[in-house]
């Protein structure tokens, strides 16, 4: 029963791995829409910032950003004399939610874009204003088209957040790197690391699937 020791080590990394996968979680949403809907505005600086920030954090290793964010970001802050330290949890959260935002705002982006465009045209001929047409047309049909992707996304997030471990952040990776380093017990450990990911993977792909159908629902109402 040598393992019920490594669990308490283990249990506080798991704490701030759900933490931080529910914070990056939502940021990452927050930013799938706004990068999403930007890449489809007709103001051009903001259709090309969206554009950039998405290429950008699709095209590059969520390592590198976690790393130019907690590392290279200071030092480019003392040369501009401006203090952009950020506390390992903050650089963390904030690679994540930016990745996970760049390949959701896809996501948005291709919903959005399947709705059929004769709706669209039909809002304009009831002088609906392209924000209404957006919130009271668009969205509320292409929103449970997105629900599988983002549940995908989202247990994505969880397994990218052991690469926070690199950083010092006592997550459930870094917890079970310590605990291996102190025992040398590789199999029991790593196994146990396995089966708890695995366990909340589950959790949140059940939560992802309940968040799914009640939005089918609420879109149901809607029509």
């Amino acid at each position: 029963m040598q393992w019920l020791t490594y669990l308490p080590p283990l249990i506080e990394g798991a704490k701030v791995t759900i933490v931080l996968t529910i914070i990056s979680t939502v940021l990452g949403a927050f930013f799938s829409f706004a990068f999403g809907i930007g890449k489809l505005s007709t103001i051009r600086p903001v259709r090309w910032f969206s554009i950039s920030i998405v290429e950008i954090f699709r095209g590059t290793s969520l390592l590198v950003q976690l790393f130019w964010l907690y590392f290279a970001l200071p030092v480019l802050g003392d040369l501009l004399g401006i203090n952009l330290r950020l506390p390992a949890v903050a650089a963390g959260a904030l690679a994540l939610s930016l990745n996970i935002g760049a390949y959701g705002a896809e996501v948005v982006r291709g919903a959005l874009q399947a709705v059929p465009r004769e709706q669209q045209e039909a809002g304009k001929a009831l002088d609906f204003t392209p924000r209404q047409i957006l919130w009271r047309i668009a969205l509320p049909q292409a929103i449970p088209e997105m629900m599988p992707s983002f549940g995908n996304l989202a247990i994505q997030n969880l397994k990218d957040t052991a690469l926070v471990s690199l950083i010092s952040l006592g997550d459930l990776a870094f917890r079970a790197e310590q605990v291996r380093n102190l025992t040398q017990d590789s199999v029991t450990v790593y196994s146990m690391l396995l089966l708890m990911y695995f366990g909340m993977a589950l959790v949140l792909a059940a939560g992802m699937k309940v968040l799914e159908r009640s939005v089918g629902r609420w879109r149901h109402k809607e029509v």
